[in-house]
């Protein structure tokens, strides 16, 4: 979503600045941009969705966090493994390269 409304709003830049229509163009596409940003229903939809972004991004911090923990224990669990003295070491275990 975030992807398409950027390219809209390219989209409306570049036609705003490559128009060759004059100033009263430009001021038409001006109003017209103002009174959809001022619009309360676009307003409660951006509220609704930076809400929903935080909270997404909340979550994917969190699952970065364990994942991040999970490859912490599993590396220190394989640095203790490895550095047994072989007398330990289960010999059905297949050697690691």
């Amino acid at each position: 979503m975030k992807r398409r409304a950027m390219f809209v709003a390219g989209a409306v830049v570049g036609y705003v600045f490559g128009t060759r229509a004059g100033r009263e163009r430009y001021e038409q596409i001006k109003r017209t941009s103002r009174k959809l940003a001022e619009n309360p229903t676009v307003q409660e939809t951006a509220g609704v969705l930076r809400a929903k972004g935080e909270e997404l991004a909340g979550a994917a911090k969190v699952k970065g966090g364990e994942l991040a923990d999970k490859a912490g224990h599993a590396v220190t669990n394989k640095l203790h493994k490895d550095s047994e003295p072989a007398e330990f070491e289960d010999p059905r275990r297949e050697p690691v390269s």
